[in-house]
């Protein structure tokens, strides 16, 4: 990786325009290895820099890859309408980057949530053409019957879809079911409930191919960087649903 000075790198991670890292550089306020650094001219390798700004500590990262576990009532957009959006759950930094969600979840829907400012990886992830399997847990207004499980890996035929629609899916308890979905229309797994006689009164994402939630063990509103172990786990099948 190319060598590069000290306000560049911070810019380029999000701490501000080059004239405000320059001036977070000479205040004393960042530091390389516990010592404060004064000079931004110097040339750096920020290949696995590790650093502090006001003595929060950062490692240098080209791009961004991460999960936040989403709570409900928070849009999957950097411009929300009625709700506040899922960048606030971030340190600043990550929206001065321009990290974004990969895809959307609504905004009652909780749950695993990719987000990323590497234009790319968004777009892999979200190509339908990928069939990555995303692991739903809905909870029902009314019980959970094996005819209800049935209709749902049989297909049902929603209002705007020229053909049924199935998906896999499996009983969890009285009131909660497993949905898996390769390609997820909009808001598809709470029409395709009703479509079989039945309301989803709450949704979460569990898992996106082999990366799940409770692997990660992320409370509601917490996030973590993804590591390659776990950017690897976005091209397996999930565990649990074969049907």
């Amino acid at each position: 990786m190319k060598k590069n000075t000290l306000d560049k790198i911070l810019q380029s991670q999000g701490f501000g325009t080059r004239k405000g890292c320059r001036h977070l550089i000479r205040e004393g306020l960042v530091a390389i290895g516990g010592e404060v650094v004064n000079e931004f001219r110097e040339d750096i390798d920020p290949e696995g820099l590790v650093f502090s700004v006001e003595g929060e500590e950062w490692t240098f990262m080209e791009k961004v890859y991460l999960v936040l576990n989403k709570p409900r009532d928070y849009e999957c957009s950097r411009a929300p309408s009625h709700h506040p959006g899922v960048l606030a759950l971030l340190p600043d930094p990550f929206d001065l980057r321009d990290v974004q969600p990969v895809g959307r979840l609504d905004h009652d829907t909780t749950g695993l949530l990719l987000m990323s400012d590497d234009g790319s990886f968004i777009h892999a992830q979200s190509s339908p053409k990928r069939q990555v399997p995303k692991v739903y847990v809905a909870t029902t207004h009314d019980p959970v019957t094996p005819e209800l499980v049935g209709k749902l890996i049989s297909g049902v035929k929603l209002d705007d879809e020229p053909a049924p629609l199935s998906a896999r899916a499996r009983m969890i308890d009285d009131h909660r079911m497993e949905v898996v979905l390769e390609q997820g229309k909009y808001h598809q797994v709470k029409r395709m409930l009703a479509a079989a006689g039945n309301h989803c009164t709450a949704l979460c994402r569990t898992a996106i191919g082999g990366l799940t939630l409770e692997a990660l063990g992320l409370e509601e509103g917490e996030w973590c960087i993804l590591e390659p172990e776990h950017l690897a786990l976005l091209v397996k099948s999930p565990a649990g649903i074969t049907a």
